[in-house]
């Protein structure tokens, strides 16, 4: 979910490097930062029950944490690069990964409820400000033929995190604390900064970086405005479910942290399974998984409602979200290639945004859902929502084919 994973950026932007030799220990060195930050972003989904409880607020409040990281980070990725000016990149690449460890000690030590919220405020202006970057040093680092690689090793650190983000995070809550699990974030920050700062050159400000009103531009097509809403959509409709797995979990399904473990490790482990799966199937179209996949979410979300207290069944239908769910970024990143094959960077700036704005809203939505109707209402609006999002997508493949003919 970053513009590091788009294969439009290897169009091209990546004939302007003038690398000749790959710096694979640069691209190792921010893989591992990749995976640091979405570590970061997604821990307190299987936190959310001991952090509530430690600062006193309900679960919802403590959802918003992710609520906050997402808006910080939309605010910060339309906005960094001009704020940084001719600032190098590797001392601003430097100074970000500083921050996210800055922002686990603050999680980790937080006394109360402001306090936890600031230090993930700062983690998601890392995010935006790493993500807004990320493609463009990537170009820096290796040869115009070697970037496929070079972005495809980053796509590793992503789907790493994610697979073993909450399941570990859930395990290291229950062995150290939920303030522990978020202090283990800070040796990676640590080991990542001295890594950087020892394999990145010096990467001096380029003249021509992504600016917002670019990322604007392109809402002026039809298609594009049509794809944003749907990604938007299909963003909001996962994450009023997703946020809010754990207390369902522990409430209704009456699972034990140990089992709760094993669950969130099979969603990212089908995860990471769908993401290679998906390769071969937007071959054959793109639009399909972007219109039937949201429908199959749809239909767990209304099945998790009806067979919640069932253990083994909600560890499959948990299995069937995590393989569909982390597959439809791939493809939405493949409808961007196709859709502005001359405007794809500012097209991916522009998808950064809506779905961090998305995760927010989802997670904000899903909130106040949850602490004032129950997770049924919370997960039968995530199934409508991302009904709109299929609508949607579908109408956008309508538009593809008009301008097709």
């Amino acid at each position: 979910m970053n513009p590091a994973t788009s294969p439009s950026t290897t169009e091209g932007a990546a004939d302007a490097s003038a690398t000749t030799t790959a710096n694979w220990a640069g691209v190792l060195s921010m893989t591992l930062c990749v995976f640091g930050l979405i570590a970061s972003e997604f821990m307190p989904v299987s936190l959310l029950t001991p952090i509530a409880t430690s600062l006193g607020v309900s679960e919802g409040w403590a959802g918003y944490g992710i609520a906050i990281s997402g808006t910080f980070a939309v605010i910060t990725s339309l906005s960094i690069s001009r704020l940084a000016g001719n600032l190098n990149r590797k001392t601003l690449l430097l100074l970000l990964t500083m921050a996210m460890g800055v922002s686990g000690v603050i999680v980790s030590l937080a006394p109360s409820y402001p306090v936890y919220m600031m230090g993930r405020a700062l983690i998601g202006v890392v995010i935006g400000g790493f993500w807004s970057m990320s493609a463009a040093i990537a170009m820096r680092l290796v040869p115009a033929k070697s970037v496929p690689k070079a972005l495809a090793i980053f796509n590793g650190g992503n789907a790493l995190a994610t697979v073993v983000a909450a399941p570990l995070g859930s395990y290291l809550g229950g062995v150290i604390g939920w303030r522990g699990a978020f202090m283990c974030v800070v040796p990676i920050a640590l080991i990542a900064l001295i890594w950087q700062w020892i394999s990145l050159p010096s990467l001096k400000a380029e003249k021509g970086n992504g600016a917002p009103a670019g990322a604007f531009g392109v809402l002026y097509q039809r298609i594009v405005r049509r794809g944003m809403a749907a990604v938007g959509l299909f963003f909001i409709g996962q994450f009023i479910l997703f946020t809010y797995l754990r207390p369902f979990l522990e409430t209704v399904t009456g699972v034990s942290v140990t089992e709760l473990s094993m669950m969130l490790l099979a969603l990212g482990l089908a995860g990471f399974v769908g993401t290679v799966i998906i390769g071969s199937v937007i071959k054959r179209g793109v639009y399909k998984p972007l219109i039937v996949v949201p429908l199959v979410m749809a239909a767990v979300a209304v099945a998790l409602v009806v067979l919640g207290h069932m253990t083994g069944l909600v560890f499959a239908l948990l299995a069937l979200w995590g393989l569909v769910a982390t597959a439809v970024p791939v493809a939405w990143w493949s409808w961007l290639a196709q859709s502005l094959p001359n405007d794809a960077e500012a097209g991916g700036g522009l998808m950064v945004a809506v779905i961090q704005l998305s995760i927010a809203l989802g997670s904000t939505v899903g909130g106040v859902l949850f602490d004032s109707s129950g997770y049924r209402i919370t997960f039968i609006a995530s199934a409508f929502v991302l009904i709109l999002g299929s609508l949607v997508a579908a109408a956008t493949a309508r538009t593809n084919g008009n301008a097709a003919r």
